[in-house]
């Protein structure tokens, strides 16, 4: 059993944003319900939000394609609004994402599954369920690919990020750029 199951439903709002310079940035996925001010946050990795943002756009293209009769969700955003919220106090990091589409509500899900460490029972991870609009969802996504964007450049060869001070590129055999 979990040490603890949270269901945000419906979500007000979620977002994911970053905290702290390219390279040392913690990025985080938040959400708060109307019914409680305070906002539940979890940190996540980098690759995670790049994976959220690709999934849900994945996702709402799939709903689309089997429900043509839903309108699009919107793509617009305001940064201001979608920039993480204090307390920014995370209840724990990130292992596992999924996501899910409820058809009865219309309403997206996106688990969160605590990280477990070798030899912890996977039984005894912590769970968040963020509950949200497919225009929530799409809002969120946007925003994660722009937040990601605003960190280190990546490297066209290999992919890797590249440092201020040059970089290491294995297809480019050693020579910095």
């Amino acid at each position: 059993m979990p040490r603890f199951e949270l269901d945000l439903d419906p979500l007000q709002h979620i977002t994911t944003d970053a905290i702290g310079q390219p390279g040392q940035r913690v990025f985080y996925l938040q959400g708060w319900r109307t019914t409680d001010p305070q906002p539940v946050t979890v940190i996540l990795e980098k690759i995670q939000v790049q994976s959220l943002a690709v999934g849900v756009e994945q996702l709402l293209a799939e709903v689309a394609r089997q429900h043509p009769q839903l309108d699009e969700a919107p793509v617009d955003f305001k940064e201001e609004k979608m920039r993480i919220h204090p307390p920014v106090d995370p209840l724990f990091r990130t292992g596992e994402l999924g996501l899910g589409y409820d058809e009865e509500r219309d309403l997206v899900v996106l688990l969160v599954r605590e990280i477990q460490t070798e030899g912890d029972d996977p039984e005894q991870a912590s769970v968040v369920r963020f509950w949200c609009s497919r225009a929530q969802a799409r809002r969120m996504a946007r925003w994660a690919a722009e937040v990601i964007k605003r960190g280190r450049p990546i490297c066209p060869q290999c992919g890797e990020p590249i440092e201020p001070e040059g970089h290491f590129c294995p297809k480019k055999n050693g020579h910095r750029h």
